[in-house]
């Protein structure tokens, strides 16, 4: 027994100081499970009595065929593709599209088709109340208030000045009506912190760019773009499925739905303020749950209400004021836990849900080519306007062309809000039977808003990855700036006596 236990226990098997890759393969499979390994088969024994569960539940649904048996496949799948793409370095999120899309659409491993619509718009509502939530966590009121005139241009004037363009250019080459094409320019018109912010954090690790403070810039202009998009959407979302209405409902129903959902979010988060009890022992639960469930009141009461505009921004709006006193002095005890519960909640569960039902939402034979080419084109043209205008907005701000270019650059990837907010005009005209040409439009922006995802993610991502280096500056430890591309000259400077590295620096 105990030469079985020597040869199968990694405890007594430990590695190598530099251990070949053989040797790295046999520990990883030594008894009992761990590392990788290990959290591998959790994960599938999780999913695994979860599907027992359902299965003794529903029976025939929890089996080929049936909806909850479609939903675990497309949850797991898309899960595995989203391991694999961030193998390549590039954003989870879109080895999760394609999976979704695959489902749908590959002859033989048909098996989207099988998920109930209703339970897909109910989970993507869902997913939609989380990474609401915790974007509105992550907004931080003080720094948001010490914000430059720059910031704010970054903020606004790229966002605004895209989703004009691509609601233009919508009308004239896709032929949507006016509303329809605003609407669409509002998706396309959000940056994605799922694919900015991990690339900011790095650069800030690294030191590129921090000595003006590109990343923190960037992410916080971030925050506000989204926050601006996701309000355009509101109003155009109300004003589209208003039109049975008296023309001056139509025309205060959008602003309406804005004032429904700010009020909403206000007192919600004023009343958080203060319950529960700062002292109680479960306070970050109460916290999680309290936030949870007023966001799923605001996404779900404003759709049952007839006010679906006002949802999206009433549960961001939320988060945004309950987490304003939270980082209080006295008033943050647990802060962190609620929101890394709504991280998890997001990373490991609806992030794969949600983009994998929306790219399920995309039927191949339902798209024509020609309407792809025009769309791309309409997309081009939308990231093109919001470089341009990127660069002026930061032209105040001090920094070099390069720099410029790559804030421009790093204003591209568009992911989270085109999933979160892409399918909610199908979804409402289908829950309003609003008509075929309304469906139709709505699929389109489905399709649209996928296209943005598939094409705009990875080249944001290599963008930032392959540009960083050679357009910012790196801040060095001996407290000169000098550009990424010249280390070599930065080593032989930190490699030579002190009493001649002056002179280096001012002859370099």
């Amino acid at each position: 027994m105990d030469s079985i236990k020597e040869k199968i226990l990694y405890k007594r098997n430990p590695l190598p100081k530099n251990p070949s890759r053989s040797q790295k393969v046999r520990y990883a499979f030594l008894c009992p499970p761990h590392g990788f390994l290990a959290s591998l088969l959790a994960n599938i024994l999780v999913i695994l009595f979860l599907w027992l569960t359902a299965f003794f539940l529903a029976r025939k649904d929890a089996l080929p065929g049936g909806n909850i048996f479609a939903l675990f496949v497309l949850y797991g799948a898309s899960s595995l593709g989203g391991f694999v793409v961030s193998l390549l370095r590039l954003p989870p999120l879109l080895g999760m599209l394609i999976v979704g899309f695959m489902l749908r659409n590959v002859p033989g491993i048909i098996v989207a088709t099988d998920i109930d619509r209703k339970w897909s718009s109910v989970l993507r509502s869902i997913a939609l109340t989380v990474i609401l939530t915790r974007a509105g966590l992550g907004l931080d009121g003080k720094a948001l208030r010490k914000l430059s005139k720059n910031v704010l241009l970054l903020s606004f004037l790229p966002c605004a000045a895209e989703a004009i363009t691509v609601g233009i250019a919508a009308y004239m080459i896709l032929g949507f009506p006016w509303l329809w094409g605003f609407l669409l320019g509002c998706i396309q018109g959000a940056v994605s912190p799922a694919v900015l912010v991990p690339f900011m954090i790095q650069l800030q690790e690294e030191g590129l760019g921090t000595n003006k403070g590109i990343p923190t810039l960037l992410m916080a202009a971030g925050s506000l773009d989204d926050v601006l998009a996701i309000s355009g959407f509101s109003i155009f979302l109300s004003l589209i499925f208003s039109t049975g209405a008296a023309i001056w409902y139509q025309i205060i129903q959008g602003p309406l739905e804005l004032a429904m959902g700010l009020t909403y979010g206000i007192c919600v988060g004023l009343l958080l303020w203060y319950i529960a009890d700062r002292n109680h022992i479960d306070l970050s639960i109460y916290r999680f749950l309290l936030l949870l469930s007023a966001g799923l009141i605001a996404v779900f009461g404003s759709k049952a209400t007839g006010f679906g505009g006002a949802g999206a921004l009433g549960c961001l709006t939320t988060a945004f004021v309950a987490g304003y006193r939270w980082r209080q002095p006295g008033w943050n005890k647990e802060l962190v836990k609620p929101s890394t519960a709504f991280n998890h909640l997001w990373n490991y569960l609806f992030q794969p849900l949600l983009f994998g039902l929306i790219g399920a939402e995309v039927a191949l034979d339902r798209i024509q080519a020609e309407t792809v080419g025009l769309a791309i084109a309409v997309l081009v043209l939308g990231l093109i306007v919001r470089m341009i205008f990127t660069v002026i907005a930061v032209s105040g701000a001090g920094l070099t062309w390069r720099e410029k270019l790559f804030s421009a650059i790093a204003w591209i990837p568009k992911a989270t809000v085109q999933a979160a907010l892409g399918s909610l005009a199908l979804d409402s005209a289908r829950e309003l039977n609003a008509g075929p040409e309304y469906i139709n439009l709505g699929e389109k922006v489905v399709t649209i808003a996928v296209l943005l995802i598939i094409i705009t993610a990875p080249l944001g991502a290599l963008g930032i990855s392959l540009t960083s280096h050679s357009l910012l500056v790196k801040e060095t430890a001996i407290g000169e700036d000098v550009h990424a591309d010249e280390k070599y000259a930065l080593a032989d400077i930190k490699q030579s006596p002190p009493e001649e590295r002056t002179k280096m620096i001012g002859a370099h």
